[in-house]
């Protein structure tokens, strides 16, 4: 991934480069009004819209066409190894998440709005991931 954060035709957003060795990041990216921040290497790769969590991984991940609505998050990420993925979303909402198509379960993200689950990546190309409230 040459950039660390660009806007796809589809108003989606890619980031992430999880081959970096190094710590790399890029400050105030703008779209649609909002200001993002992404951090990214082999060990983490983190977005921030306004300085509020968007998505975080470890170890680092690239994302693909992340799209946010009300309902919730659709995306797809790759990486060289297993990523827990922490997304920001509703606080004590839960959501249905879906990784490579199979459901993986309700789960109810906590006080802060975090929600995390587990994403098996070695070896699997790209996975994609729908957080959905249920």
């Amino acid at each position: 991934m040459a950039e660390l954060i660009k806007r796809e035709s589809d108003g989606s957003l890619s980031f992430g480069d999880y081959t970096l060795q190094e710590k790399t990041k890029q400050d105030d990216f703008k779209n649609d009004g909002s200001s993002y921040k992404v951090k990214t290497y082999n060990e983490i790769t983190r977005l921030e819209r306004d300085g509020v969590l968007v998505y975080e991984s470890v170890p680092g991940t690239n994302v693909t066409s992340l799209k946010g609505s009300e309902e919730g998050l659709v995306f797809a990420i790759e990486g060289g190894k297993d990523a827990q993925i922490t997304v920001g979303v509703e606080p004590q909402t839960s959501y249905g998440v879906r990784v490579g198509g199979e459901s993986i379960g309700i789960i109810t993200s906590n006080l802060g709005g975090k929600l995390s689950f587990s994403v098996e990546l070695e070896d699997a190309g790209q996975v994609a991931v729908e957080v959905v409230k249920a």
